[in-house]
């Protein structure tokens, strides 16, 4: 069988994502924190670009989708900003007949230099404010070398996660020594650290209380089980004392404190910019983008002389084009994703339009799909456009992913959302006798009684888990 080459045509169809089409998908999926440090970085490096403050402006659901394409002659579902004449057919010439061409001049005021760093704090740690004491401390050296060792080898929660036999053999000194020190360490503020579990954390506590030799001491010690399950009348029977009384030793283990490192948690807040918001305006909902602290993004006037002067160089002007050209192509796709955003919010708020005026309870059953075709555009770019993106309405501050989730139909036909049902669960526990909690399965019947939510025990003890709330058996207060 001979080998031979030769040439044919063949059409395939396949998806090129160009540069352009890539930052738009990239910008399109940031949130608001994300978005302005991505401006911020851009201007910087384009110097074509400049910033300026733009005012907020609102608009109404009821005038959703087509205000938007009939004031920015756009179609979301058919145009992209990114088509191929988008910069090929950008008439510069009337871009600077309507932006003015001065450049603007600017006056510096000479003022004394600030000392930033004096203005800046950093939260305290539990090593840094455990050493503090050591050191303040009357410890020999050798001591010392000891407690730094052990406030080393601390956990999250603030308790010792090495034995003192390790640490012994480890600096080369006796056991007993290391548990003198250890004892003095636990005493620190905040008292129960270095403890090597839950038992001895609360009775170091209670032994700085005072409580040594207490019914609190003696429950924490011998019937922590017990304890766990809030068990009154059996703790009352094994001690031989009445239920007030291990009530009252209950409550003072209450005010012990589980975790001793819980107010030196390295974790850093997470601080939540909704990207949207939602309120009443005369009657009627209105969405609006957070504006404040955007900046809109606009050719700078300096470089659009340059390009008009004929003395410039032509290889400056050609530099010039080429950033005007980046800078075109991120306008662009800022303003689509904005718009973007606007939309979907929109469309998420009119199918949720009953969450507005009721809460959560009111929500309903929504998936990717019924937004994607009310806004006419692709599921994956409504799961972009909603991920990681809030929304600030008057219920609370939520992600625009919490209004999609499944639901039920009850027995009246109307379709309730899986996080509604999560509310009445909550309501009813919170509505139950203490002594006498509601089982999974009376949840279930009260649901069922009560709103027409026809639901499986193990659905609620699902649910229940998700929401952290205890079983029956944890709940009840004997």
């Amino acid at each position: 069988m001979a080998l031979e080459l030769r040439q044919h045509l063949k059409l395939t169809q396949q998806l090129v994502l160009t540069p352009q089409l890539q930052q738009a998908i990239k910008l399109l999926q940031l949130n608001r924190i994300e978005l302005e440090q991505v401006i911020q970085q851009e201007v910087e490096q384009n110097p074509v670009l400049e910033q300026e403050i733009i005012e907020p402006k609102t608009v109404s659901l009821d005038e959703a989708g087509a205000s938007f394409e009939a004031e920015n002659g756009l179609n979301l579902a058919s145009e992209s900003p990114l088509g191929p004449e988008a910069v090929k057919d950008f008439d510069w010439e009337a871009y600077f007949q309507d932006t003015g061409s001065s450049y603007p001049s600017f006056a510096f005021e000479q003022k004394e230099a600030i000392d930033y760093e004096r203005r800046l704090t950093r939260t305290e740690d539990l090593v840094s404010h455990l050493l503090w004491q050591l050191y303040l401390s009357d410890l020999p050296e050798e001591d010392r070398k000891i407690g730094e060792y052990i406030i080393g080898n601390l956990d999250e929660r603030g308790f010792l996660t090495v034995l003192p036999g390790e640490i012994a053999a480890d600096l080369g000194v006796d056991e007993e020594r290391v548990l003198r020190v250890l004892k003095r360490i636990q005493f620190f503020d905040p008292v129960g650290v270095a403890a090597r579990d839950l038992k001895e954390c609360l009775l170091i506590q209670l032994e700085h209380l005072g409580l040594k030799d207490s019914l609190a001491a003696k429950i924490v010690k011998d019937h922590l089980h017990l304890l766990e399950r809030n068990n009154i009348a059996q703790l009352a029977k094994v001690l031989k004392v009445s239920p007030e009384e291990v009530e009252a030793a209950i409550e003072v283990i209450r005010g012990l404190e589980p975790r001793p490192a819980r107010n030196f948690s390295d974790t850093e807040p997470q601080y939540i910019e909704p990207d949207v918001t939602v309120f009443k305006e005369g009657g009627e909902w209105v969405v609006r983008l957070i504006d404040e602290g955007y900046s809109r993004l606009r050719i700078s006037p300096y470089y659009r002389k340059l390009l008009q002067d004929e003395s410039t160089p032509l290889s400056v002007k050609q530099y010039i084009k080429k950033k005007l050209q980046a800078a075109t192509w991120f306008i662009k796709s800022l303003e689509q994703r904005n718009r973007t955003l606007l939309k979907v919010s929109e469309s998420i708020m009119r199918f949720q339009r009953d969450f507005l005026e009721k809460g959560i309870t009111a929500l309903k059953p929504l998936v990717l799909r019924d937004v994607a075709l009310d806004v006419q555009l692709h599921e994956s770019t409504v799961s972009r456009v909603t991920t990681g993106k809030y929304i600030d309405t008057p219920h609370g501050i939520f992600e625009l992913k919490f209004f999609f989730s499944s639901g039920y139909r009850s027995s009246t036909g109307d379709e309730i959302a899986a996080e509604s049902v999560k509310q009445y669960i909550k309501e009813i526990i919170a509505s139950e006798d203490p002594k006498k909690p509601y089982s999974d399965q009376k949840i279930a019947d009260l649901l069922k009684e009560k709103y027409n939510i026809k639901i499986a025990r193990r659905t609620v003890a699902k649910y229940r888990d998700q929401m952290g709330i205890l079983p029956a058996s944890r709940r009840k207060n004997k």
